[in-house]
């Protein structure tokens, strides 16, 4: 049994949520291999918040972690992750495999073109949750759990560069955690993640701004509930930064979000002002039913009968084959399993 190394670099809810599930899997008795994790986050508070969930010894040098590591997962908060590429470029090493969580992916691609040893190899990903968690509308450390990942998918985006190795170590990563590995393009990716991120978070700023602006803010306060709260909760477990960055970074994908939006509001607007009962419920129904088939399909994950997927059998096939590829490139000596010098 090889022992892989493995750094995580952020303990939000999903640095975190991935080191509870490669803690889950070396627990397996029918783990093929033995992940030696390190992971780390500058911030004390998170760090503390980590050992609440059951990861001891955070380190806070997330650089100093990312060194000599077989793979390197960045879950690092996004305004801090230009940056880091530019300091990880010096420290991790050739042939180690890059998993990006970023909420955005083209970014990403050009600064590791730019900073990152050019025989390390990234892949873009972004799990789709377990369907348990999709309506909790909770984004913190304190919330992370081993079976996040069960029974979603992994969005795989690969650089153009990435050897079928560190494709395939990715691939097996993901089915480890617990999800199924679906490849995406970058571009569509970002442009999705822009009407199904950006938007609601967009949408819940506006709101509480124009609450918080509003003579009645002081009364309205205390009449919030749930509701309220998962439409706003980014602007307490998210740092305004790292939305700043994420919403800029994607401000022509979001820009064409909004101006659709922006339209439909002044349909719902007329239908309001006009009483209109008819076509309010017409548009209640129609949603209502297109929104539980939605939420039928996501809980099922059955989007598409002839989509296949391959997935290796977690017991006997998981990185046996595949990861095994990858490490005995490494043991071998090849230049792309190789330490750096």
């Amino acid at each position: 049994m090889a022992t892989v190394s493995a750094a995580i670099l952020g303990l939000g809810r999903t640095g975190a949520s991935i080191a509870l599930a490669l803690k889950r899997y070396n627990e397996r008795k029918d783990a093929a291999h033995t992940f030696a994790v390190t992971y780390a986050d500058v911030r004390a508070g998170i760090r503390e918040d980590a050992k609440t969930v059951g990861l001891d010894k955070a380190e806070r040098d997330v650089f100093g972690a990312a060194a000599n590591q077989d793979i390197v997962v960045i879950a690092l908060p996004y305004a801090d992750v230009a940056s880091a590429y530019k300091t990880l470029g010096r420290e991790i090493r050739a042939g180690a495999v890059v998993l990006d969580t970023s909420p955005l992916k083209q970014p990403s691609l050009e600064w590791a073109k730019q900073h990152l040893h050019k025989e390390a190899h990234l892949v873009g990903v972004t799990p789709i949750l377990n369907p348990k968690y999709l309506f909790d509308g909770l984004d913190d450390t304190l919330h992370a759990q081993a079976d996040l990942f069960d029974n979603g998918n992994m969005l795989l985006m690969p650089s153009v560069t990435c050897i079928k190795e560190a494709v395939e170590l990715a691939t097996d990563v993901a089915t480890l955690l617990g999800a199924k590995p679906h490849f995406v393009d970058p571009a569509e990716h970002d442009s999705l993640v822009a009407a199904t991120e950006g938007l609601p978070g967009i949408l819940g700023l506006a709101v509480f701004y124009t609450l918080m602006k509003s003579g009645g803010w002081s009364d309205a306060q205390r009449l919030t509930n749930p509701t309220f709260g998962r439409l706003t909760h980014q602007l307490y477990d998210t740092h305004p930064d790292d939305l700043r960055d994420a919403w800029l970074g994607n401000r022509d994908n979001l820009v064409r979000q909004l101006d659709d939006l922006v339209g439909t509001l002044q349909t719902f607007r007329g239908i309001l002002a006009q009483d209109d009962k008819v076509a309010l419920e017409s548009a209640l129904i129609e949603s209502s039913d297109a929104y539980s088939a939605w939420v039928n399909r996501r809980f099922n994950a059955k989007w598409d009968e002839r989509e296949k997927v391959a997935t290796p059998s977690v017991g006997n096939m998981l990185m046996t084959g595949i990861m095994g590829s990858f490490l005995a490139r490494r043991i071998t000596g090849d230049k792309n399993g190789k330490d750096g010098e």
